[in-house]
């Protein structure tokens, strides 16, 4: 099997995360420059199999569209140019990174460490990655 990548796209920074050859796992991947994205995934992709990207949808919690929608369609009509053999799909985004401070404080992570929101991104891609995962279990 080939893996899944999820992406938690930002206007500075884009946050990564993979699942393991046999989709059994969501793990961060690492957090990258959003003007190096598409490199970084033209090299990722070269040395590892991906059957699909996931992209976290970015709404507001009542709904409406997040003011980094545009930033986020622009980057995946890129993506699927670039990559047109592999499929995207979009996976909503809300509360990830309310999740991914909670995750980091319940882990007992220090202070310090969770001030880093390129940690943050990371963590937030791999929520994503890890609820396309379960709905697709179910």
């Amino acid at each position: 099997m080939a893996r899944v990548l999820s992406i938690d796209y930002g206007k500075r920074r884009t946050g990564l995360a993979v699942t393991d050859p046999c989709q059994i796992i969501a793990n961060g991947l690492t957090t990258v420059d959003s003007q190096s994205l598409l490199k970084f995934l033209q090299d990722y992709v070269s040395k590892e199999q991906v059957e699909r990207f996931v992209v976290g949808l970015p709404k507001q919690t009542n709904g409406l569209d997040s003011e980094n929608l545009p930033r986020v369609q622009a980057f995946v009509k890129k993506l699927t140019n670039v990559f047109p053999d592999i499929p995207v799909e979009w996976w909503d985004e809300r509360y990830t990174s309310v999740l991914a401070h909670q995750a980091m404080l319940e882990s007992g992570i220090g202070r310090k460490a969770r001030q880093n929101k390129a940690l943050v991104d990371e963590i937030s891609a791999t929520i994503i990655l890890q609820g396309w995962m379960e709905r697709r279990r179910f």
